[in-house]
């Protein structure tokens, strides 16, 4: 029996390695970030093939034009479970190792998604392979999601069909820590508007760069304003950055257009209006100064902050399986946002747990530990049989 087809033996038993090496193998790359990338169809229709051949109801959706979700339910007794992860990759322009071969070396798995995060989707499938084969076991869903690294088609589509359970575990990389808050963001375009003339002619020209320089060092103060505020006892505190700045057109012109982008990183308990109105006040206190400005701002998108209390049951029952298995129970804030916001929203608790440090993730040399993978298969078959017993 040759390599590739032992590995496919072992992934269909259930093996949580062989089942990350070959969902690293399946090219998912998100055809939004890199026009001509795979999606998540091909990647989707095996892994359902995985869960039905473990006695799962499983459906595969469809969520916008090549874009699709898988849904596996298995019966059990008590609560209902929701474990999830995400299908799609970023690009791999730039990468040091082979993206999809799935080598192994020293522990560690390489390849775009290996971290990001297929190691996590490997110990759901893993763990969910064990639960199908002998119980005690919970009411579980296994919702594998499409276009978590752009807008979150899937997951979005997930909750607007109405998704019941009555707690969740997002398998993100957090290096085994559990994770229950996470920041959210608010993105800003504000757009200067000033009055293209030759360049020497400042009589006649308003240069938009100057209104935008002036608006991010009337912005400075703004730091200081978060660092003052309550601080989140696992996320700290809110920021905010310039992300982009595009204006002009030569060096002898005055510009007439410069187009700000900004991200501000939200606590839990912010709303999007609320930061919006501190900007545009910064906004509206430099326009006293400057007569000339003339400048529009808005929001493109948000998304919320979310948090499950420490001493909830989900984070208790998962620091207890991390105890009991030998993992180091810790509980950490999470700074990026996630999908788990969505379950939050609709009143799912959720929380992340899942192998890999989010600082592989989208690397030139993706990898995870393997082990991580292992552990992480261990812990949440452990904390899914708890909720019944």
């Amino acid at each position: 029996m040759d390599m590739e087809l032992t590995s496919s033996v072992e992934a269909r038993a259930g093996d949580p390695v062989a089942l990350a090496r070959l969902l690293v193998s399946i090219p998912s790359v998100n055809p939004v970030l890199a026009p001509g990338g795979a999606g998540e169809r091909c990647i989707a229709e095996i892994v359902a093939d995985l869960l039905k051949g473990w006695g799962l109801t499983t459906a595969l959706e469809e969520v916008a034009l090549g874009r699709w979700n898988v849904v596996g339910r298995l019966e059990g007794e008590g609560p209902t479970l929701l474990l999830n992860g995400h299908l799609d990759t970023v690009g791999v322009q730039g990468m040091t190792v082979e993206p999809f071969a799935a080598v192994m070396d020293e522990g560690r798995l390489f390849g775009r998604g290996a971290c990001d995060m297929k190691g996590g989707v490997a110990a759901i499938l893993a763990a969910t392979a064990r639960l199908a084969e002998v119980g005690p076991r919970p009411k579980l869903i296994v919702a594998l999601t499409a276009d978590e690294e752009h807008a979150s088609l899937g997951m979005a589509a997930l909750v607007a069909g109405g998704v019941e359970a009555d707690l969740a575990v997002v398998c993100e990389p957090t290096s085994l820590r559990i994770m229950p808050a996470h920041k959210g963001f608010v993105w800003l375009r504000a757009v200067f508007r000033g009055r293209a003339a030759h360049g020497s002619r400042p009589d006649r020209g308003i240069d938009a760069i100057r209104h935008a320089g002036l608006f991010l060092a009337a912005l400075e103060p703004y730091t200081a304003t978060l660092l003052e505020r309550r601080a989140h006892p696992l996320l700290g505190h809110g920021s905010f950055h310039a992300g982009t700045i595009h204006g002009g057109t030569a060096e002898s012109v005055y510009p007439d257009e410069c187009t700000l982008l900004i991200e501000r990183r939200t606590m839990p308990w912010e709303s999007p209006m609320q930061v919006v109105s501190e900007f545009n006040s910064v906004l509206e206190t430099l326009r006293g100064q400057e007569p000339s400005l003339n400048a529009t701002l808005e929001m493109t998108l948000e998304r919320p902050g979310t948090e499950v209390p420490v001493e909830s049951p989900l984070v208790m029952g998962l620091l207890d399986a991390c105890r009991a298995l030998h993992v180091p129970p810790a509980v950490e804030g999470m700074t990026a946002w996630v999908d788990a916001a969505f379950l939050n929203e609709i009143g799912i608790p959720a929380v992340c747990f899942g192998p890999g440090s989010i600082e592989q993730a989208h690397t030139e040399d993706e990898w995870i530990v393997v082990d991580e993978i292992r552990k992480c298969a261990d812990v949440l078959e452990r904390f899914a049989r708890g909720l019944v017993q």
